[in-house]
Formats: structure tokens, C-alpha cells, sequence
């Protein structure tokens, strides 16, 4: 039985591992990297068709993003997560999809007329709404057994609706091993979701570093902050415009809302407008609605129970269409747009920065946890010019973040769930951190629980069953990529999804070991004749 480390290794986005026993063959997580991609990371060992299963914390895109590109390169396994991130990745794959598909015709359709490269996504919507269909909704709690010597149970991370820490025990022969997967451990006192859970035991922990370096400090007034903001702005004849994170972040800004308006924290502007300019973040609020009994939390139920929607209030104007979006622009109130994507990187937001991050009047506040090299970053730390759809805008408007809004543990949070274990892991592998974080907060969990811990590069091999490595890699950093021709890159994008076919076939064969020999025989002649048709020399 081993574990290999693939992503978020010496990085915050693009989780996922392998794991391997005599019998199966699984995933934990496929996430996407957003922002700038540091190292290089290491291919998945076998050919996606060989794959059993995958097993998935929660829906952000950066844990669960490249499910797609798995389905489209052969994986046809199921995928089990809790019942709410089954919901969520319903909606938020497809948008993903949506996303690439609009941003590779843009960027063609003005690429060619500049001579550049063809970008090519990385799937389609074909493909989201392949993967999507093989979605297994479990419940927090209850042990399930997805392959022979597995057996995994989800327990509630308190970082997103639906969001998990997995554990897993493997059994080969006598041996049997419990490893904890975190997930993204969650914040306390969270609006509406539920805190973390704690757990006590493993023998092996692979655990999340995103603040381990950091204290949110003291637990501020959210809605009394957010409120001063909007204050201030509007009495200057500006918007707010919310960078939000369209699942998780956007419904806790609904929430602080409705209390600003139930308190009347904000005065001289009655019933003010509130935009929410994401359609994926309109389909995740009314999910969220429907989980109320296993994910929210008592504060968020005893609203519920009134017949109080937390997540709703009087001028609340939720955008659908392009059009819709265009129009908020043209509206000259003072007003709060809350819009995808958090990181500024894709989607609605960038046109509600084009309109309003040139006006001394405007307030940009940040909401959520920006990546290196995301617009949202550039921004925060203080650039002057950025660049939106290939024009210059100037940067006047009034750059704020909400201070400890987070969904994410602080550097304490994560030590205290590290050091709910009784008996200690016999190791703790740390992960999803920026490069430096990892190594930082591995030697606070050494030197201040005693645990031994280590962040892996990618490509990192570690058998279980030993309690030894079998391979122990260095980062090697991404260097800049050649540019291609057009016609070179989509020659070998083509040749991509060919070679992935292949190993799909290898996989279907495999699986048709043992079968009735007539069909194998027709199964070998439609195989040869292909290959006769296509063998080159």
C-alpha cells in the first residue's frame, strides 16, 4: 500500500494524491492549480481508465477541478463525497467548463487576428457533464467500503458546505493502516456552516498548511465592519464590488447583509441594492438552502426554524443573464455587487473592475484568500495598472479586505485539530501551503506537539505498510514553456486525447479478462483492423 503525493506539494491549489493497495487503485482529490504554478507535478502513475474510484473532500475547484479531464482521458470510476458536494460540483463543474469554453473562444477569436497560439482548454462540457453522472453521495459519519481492503468514512471539515476530512483504512493481509486526509479545515465560528470536526486517530495524516503562518487574530464584528465599509462608500457616491467566491463565501456575505439591514447598521441609504452577478453563486445559494439539518449550524437552524431564509432580505437582485450583468454598470445608485470569481482570475468580476476600479469613489473589498499571481493579488499588494481584456485601467478606487474572513483555519485552528490525535500519527505529511508555509508549519507541529512532520514534493512516494519512502523528490520549479505554433500545439493536443484513447483500450481489455471467447475474438479483430488501417512505419 502507497501514497503519492502529486498536488498542492509546496503549493495551495491543485490537491490530489494517489493511492495504491494489492486490490484498487484510487484518488483523493483532482484539483486544478489556480495562480501561478510554482513546480512542476508529477503525472498520475497509471492511465486514468485504470483508476477504481476517487474520493473527494469538497466542490472548490481547486480539489475537485480536473475531475473532467480525468473522465475525458478514460477514468469512468465513481467519485463518493458527501450528499451536499455532490450538489455543489453539479453546478460548479459545469461552470468550470462554461468558463474554459468562453475564455478559449475569446482568446481565439482575438488570437487570431494577432497571429498567436491556439488555447486549448483543459475539457469541455462534455465532459463535466460525464463526470457528474458518476457522483456518490455519502453522508457525514457512515463507514462505506468503495474496494476490497478499503474502507472510508467522511467527517465534517467545517470549510464549505458538504466540505470533509476523509478517513481511510487500507488493509493487506494482517496489515491494516488509517490514514486522515483534512481536506481544507474550516474556520470556527463560521456563519452558517457547522465548526470542524475533530479526530483522534491514524497512523498517517495528510494535512492542509494554507494559514500556517498566520493568525486571522481576534474574531472581528463582520457584519459591523462590512457595514462601515459600505457606510463610508456610499455616502462618497460609490459601489462596493465584492470579489467573492461564488460557493461558500457569497452566501456568508448574504448573511452579514441581512444583518446590516435587520440592525440598520447602515443609515441614509435605505433598502440599498445588492447584486449577485454570478449564476453559479444564485444555483450554490439555493443549495445551500436545501442542506439545512446536516450542514448548518445552530445559530443558521434557529433562523431556518422561524421561516427566516438567512441568506435573503429585502433588495436583494440577483443577475441571470449577460445582459443583466451589463446593466448594473448603467445604474448610477450607490450599491453592493457581489460577483465570481473571488480571485478575479475568470468570469463576471472582471467587467465590474473594468467599470469601477478607475473611480476614487468605488471600494474593491476583498473577501477571500488571493493566490500568487491572480489578479485579486496583484491588486491587494498594491499594483497602480492592471490590465483587463487587453486595455490599461488605472487602479484609483479604495483596495480593502475584510480582516478574518476566512474559510480556512488560522495557524492555531490547525494546530489544534493536529494535536486532537491521541496517539500520535506516526507521521503527518503537510501540504496545500505556499512553498515556504509547509516547512514553517511542519517544524511548529514538530516542535510544539512533537509530531513528525514532512512536506513532500510532488512525486513524493511513501509506502505505508513500511513506514518508509520509496522515493523522496526535490521541487523542480515550471519553466517557461516554448511557444508553439498554432498548428504545432493543436497537432499535439490531438495526439494527446489519442494517446489517452490507447490506454483506455488497455483498460477495457483488462477488464475483459475472463469473458466469452467469441466476443474477445470479435473484440481482437476490430482491434486489428484498426491497427492495420492506421499502422505506419
Amino acid at each position: 500500500m502507497k501514497l503519492t503525493f502529486l498536488g498542492a506539494a509546496h503549493e495551495v491549489t491543485g490537491s490530489c494524491y494517489y493511492l495504491e493497495t494489492a486490490q484498487s487503485r484510487f484518488l483523493v482529490d483532482c484539483g486544478m492549480e489556480q495562480g501561478r504554478d510554482i513546480y512542476v507535478n508529477e503525472e498520475i502513475p497509471v492511465p486514468a481508465g485504470q483508476l477504481d474510484f476517487v474520493l473527494l473532500t469538497h466542490a472548490h475547484i481547486d480539489h475537485s477541478g480536473m475531475l473532467p479531464a480525468l473522465f475525458a482521458q478514460g477514468f469512468k470510476g465513481p467519485i463518493y463525497a458527501t450528499e451536499a458536494t455532490c450538489n455543489l460540483c453539479d453546478i460548479m463543474l459545469r461552470d468550470s467548463a462554461h468558463i474554459q469554453e468562453f475564455e478559449a473562444e475569446w482568446r481565439n477569436r482575438k488570437g487570431r487576428r494577432q497571429g498567436k497560439e491556439e488555447y486549448i482548454p483543459a475539457y469541455t462540457m462534455k465532459d463535466a457533464m460525464g463526470v457528474i453522472r458518476n457522483f456518490k453521495g455519502c453522508a457525514y459519519g457512515k463507514e462505506i467500503t468503495p474496494a476490497p481492503g478499503v474502507r472510508v468514512r467522511f467527517v465534517d471539515a467545517g470549510h464549505l458546505l458538504g466540505s470533509a476530512s476523509i478517513e481511510i483504512w487500507l488493509s493487506e493481509g494482517d496489515i491494516e493502516k488509517k490514514l486522515v486526509f483534512s481536506g481544507d479545515i474550516g474556520n470556527v465560528n463560521q456563519p452558517l456552516i457547522r465548526d470542524p470536526s475533530y479526530i483522534t486517530e491514524a497512523d498517517y495524516c495528510i494535512m492542509e498548511s494554507t494559514y500556517g503562518d498566520r493568525s486571522h487574530g481576534e474574531r472581528p464584528d463582520y457584519a459591523k465592519r462590512l457595514a462601515e465599509v459600505i457606510q463610508k462608500t456610499f455616502d462618497r457616491g460609490g459601489n462596493v464590488v465584492i470579489p467573492s467566491f461564488a460557493v461558500g463565501r457569497t452566501q456568508e456575505m448574504l448573511y452579514f447583509i441581512r444583518q446590516i439591514k435587520e440592525q440598520k447598521l447602515v443609515t441614509g441609504h435605505d433598502n440599498f441594492p445588492v447584486y449577485v452577478d454570478s449564476p453559479l453563486a444564485n444555483e450554490a445559494t439555493t443549495i445551500f438552502a436545501e442542506h439545512p439539518y446536516d450542514c448548518f449550524d445552530e445559530e443558521a437552524l434557529a433562523l431556518y426554524r422561524k421561516g427566516i431564509n438567512p441568506m435573503s432580505f429585502p433588495g436583494l437582485k440577483i443577475s441571470i443573464t449577460s445582459d443583466d450583468s451589463k446593466a448594473i454598470n448603467f445604474i448610477s445608485e450607490p450599491k453592493v455587487i457581489i460577483s465570481a470569481s473571488g480571485m478575479c482570475d475568470a468570469g463576471r468580476i472582471k467587467h465590474h473592475l473594468k467599470h469601477n476600479l478607475w473611480r476614487r469613489e468605488c471600494t474593491i473589498l476583498f473577501v477571500g484568500y488571493q493566490s500568487v499571481g491572480t489578479l485579486g493579488r496583484a491588486l491587494v499588494e498594491g499594483a497602480d495598472v492592471v490590465r483587463l481584456f487587453g486595455e490599461e485601467v488605472s487602479v484609483a478606487a479604495q483596495i480593502l479586505q475584510l480582516p478574518g474572513v476566512s474559510g480556512h483555519a488560522d495557524v492555531n485552528g490547525l494546530l489544534k485539530w493536529a494535536g486532537s490525535f491521541e496517539p500520535k500519527p506516526d507521521k503527518v505529511f503537510v501540504t496545500h501551503g505556499e512553498d515556504s508555509v509547509t516547512e514553517i508549519f511542519s517544524r511548529r507541529l514538530h516542535d510544539e506537539l512533537g509530531l513528525e512532520a514532512i512536506a513532500p514534493f510532488s512525486g513524493t512516494v511513501f509506502d505505508l505498510a513500511s513506514g518508509s519512502f520509496d522515493k523522496v523528490t526535490e521541487g523542480v520549479r515550471v519553466e517557461k514553456k516554448p511557444v508553439l505554433s498554432p498548428k504545432t500545439r493543436k497537432a499535439a493536443a490531438v495526439f494527446d486525447r489519442l494517446f489517452a484513447m490507447g490506454q483506455r483500450l488497455m483498460s477495457v481489455i483488462r477488464k475483459n479478462e475472463g469473458g466469452a471467447n467469441k466476443d474477445l475474438e470479435r473484440f481482437t479483430r476490430e482491434i486489428q483492423s484498426l491497427c492495420d488501417k492506421y499502422d505506419r512505419e
